[in-house]
């Protein structure tokens, strides 16, 4: 009995994988070999995708020689205009006038090469010798050209796709800097890439990603100055990835990131080619995917999620004034809720005595202690803050705006929040939107409720040691083989140049040394 249990459990799993394989494989016809005989050829084709709507079929001959012809192509990727000018047009009408000057006319046929150098004036062209490879190509947007008595499908392309016009960067504004941003288009991006300036060294390696909807994915480097293992090391994730659709790039840092458990991203994210030719000149790799206007930059290090582009096209005195300024807001957004309610609730003694009996008198009638009175600010700030994002643009801000001043004005009136504590929010909110990237801003905010908690619990003793973990982990964290908090840990002096502060360009002659690039020394 435990036999036969056993044995149909594994004609069960078997089962199981097989039924797996089959509903990913392609069937017989679909990868088989096109014969040459029009009418079979054709009629496979139909029953593979004729049932789309979109997909459209146009038979005909090919001038007045009586060869069967027909064209497939799907309405709205492909380019009307330029099937019934350079394709249809080349074939049944100009063709009239050339046919005479290839012997395999008069035999009722007519060779592939001759239409292709001869006939055809498409700039994009590929032969196809099977049914799998044609329905990839036309639900792309290409054309495919069926000819009577040639066993080659002739691809054309004539994808037109629909793209918005470039504009600037929504959500990394700059007062100076290009007013340049990527487009959902990737071989937009890519000329945006490549306008940047003649650059021999600059490498687009493609890719195709998502098992059930294919889309294109690419990798860009400079070949003089990346080190090849980490391009490598790219490479390798990317074919790892095994999912159904890749509707946003997104999906692909969330893959192919080092630890998903982290709160920290360890993939830079950015609409800005600019940001993105300045990490390539560094040694790092970009990923491009199809569909989606934000680029993906690795390794990334803490201390670039928090620099900006205008960083360097300031001088450079207020170019570190301001990122000081920033790490002070990163302090101030991660710890100063927590901060006031271990002084509150555990150090009182360690405020001044003035400003100690200004906060217990802001405080009195309020009814919870500092942690609910924190958190219930937080809270309606965080909801706020989603609230005028998700609305639209003309409401938005206007709605965040009046929605803080009514709700905290009349928590303020009820006595539940303290005036002090309205004022605690309100500056770590302004000092989260001093944050360049919104990946890191979301961190910080999930991170200060760890931080409340911990301050609630052992008041500085519970901050110092929330510190201390976040600490360790920074340190054990890594972004393809690179330090997260380098140059701070390993502790490189040469690379401190443009860490904290951002010393002058004479004085940036070579690249981080975190890199380990084959070219060390900036050209530029």
């Amino acid at each position: 009995m435990r036999r036969k249990i056993i044995k149909n459990r594994q004609l069960k799993k078997h089962g199981n994988q097989s039924e797996k394989t089959q509903r990913f494989k392609p069937s017989q016809d679909s990868i088989g070999h096109f014969t040459g005989e029009f009418t079979i050829d054709l009629e496979r084709v139909r029953q593979e995708i004729g049932h789309n709507s979109d997909v459209h079929f146009r038979e005909f001959h090919i001038g007045s020689t009586g060869i069967r012809a027909a064209i497939i192509f799907v309405d709205g990727l492909s380019d009307k205009e330029l099937i019934d000018k350079y394709i249809m047009k080349s074939l049944m009408i100009d063709f009239s006038e050339e046919y005479k000057q290839d012997p395999s006319i008069l035999n009722r046929t007519v060779s592939k090469e001759f239409i292709k150098n001869q006939v055809l004036s498409v700039s994009e062209l590929t032969e196809v010798h099977d049914l799998y490879d044609l329905v990839s190509k036309v639900l792309t947007g290409s054309t495919a050209l069926l000819v009577a008595g040639v066993p080659e499908v002739l691809i054309l392309g004539t994808t037109k796709g629909k793209s918005r016009n470039i504009e600037e960067p929504v959500s990394e504004p700059l007062v100076r800097g290009p007013r340049v941003g990527f487009t959902e288009t990737l071989s937009d991006n890519t000329a945006l890439l490549r306008q940047h300036g003649d650059n021999r060294s600059l490498t687009i390696i493609p890719f195709q990603v998502g098992m059930r909807a294919k889309k294109k994915l690419v990798i860009a480097y400079m070949n003089e100055i990346v080190n090849q293992d980490l391009v490598e090391e790219v490479k390798h994730r990317i074919k790892k990835i095994n999912i159904d659709d890749l509707p946003e790039s997104g999906y692909v840092e969330q893959l192919i990131e080092d630890n998903y458990l982290s709160p920290f991203p360890q993939v830079q994210n950015t609409e800005r080619p600019d940001r993105v030719i300045g990490a390539l000149m560094e040694g790092r790799v970009a990923i491009l995917l199809d569909g989606t206007p934000f680029a993906l930059i690795v390794p990334v290090t803490l201390s670039m999620l928090l620099q900006s582009p205008e960083d360097y096209y300031e001088r450079w005195l207020p170019g570190s004034l301001i990122r000081l300024l920033r790490y002070f807001t990163v302090f101030i957004s991660l710890f100063a809720p927590s901060l006031y309610i271990a002084f509150i609730s555990f150090h009182p003694g360690m405020i001044p005595t003035k400003l100690a009996m200004s906060i217990i008198g802001a405080r009195e009638g309020v009814p919870f202690p500092a942690l609910i009175e924190a958190l219930i600010m937080e809270i309606s700030i965080e909801i706020l803050r989603e609230a005028g994002l998700r609305l639209p643009k003309p409401i938005g801000p206007a709605m965040g705006i009046v929605g803080g001043l009514i709700i905290g004005e009349a928590a303020v009136q009820a006595g539940i929040i303290s005036p002090v504590m309205v004022i605690i929010v309100s500056l770590t909110a302004i000092s989260s939107f001093a944050i360049p990237q919104y990946s890191v801003g979301i961190t910080l905010r999930i991170l200060r409720f760890a931080a409340m908690f911990c301050a609630a619990m052992l008041g500085l003793y519970g901050i110092i040691l929330f510190f201390l973990l976040l600490c360790s982990h920074l340190v054990k964290l890594k972004s393809f083989g690179v330090p997260f908090i380098s140059p701070a840990a390993p502790y490189r002096v040469s690379d401190w140049k443009d860490f904290m502060i951002r010393m002058p360009l004479m004085m940036m002659k070579r690249r981080p040394k975190l890199m380990q690039t084959k070219d060390s020394i900036r050209k530029g």
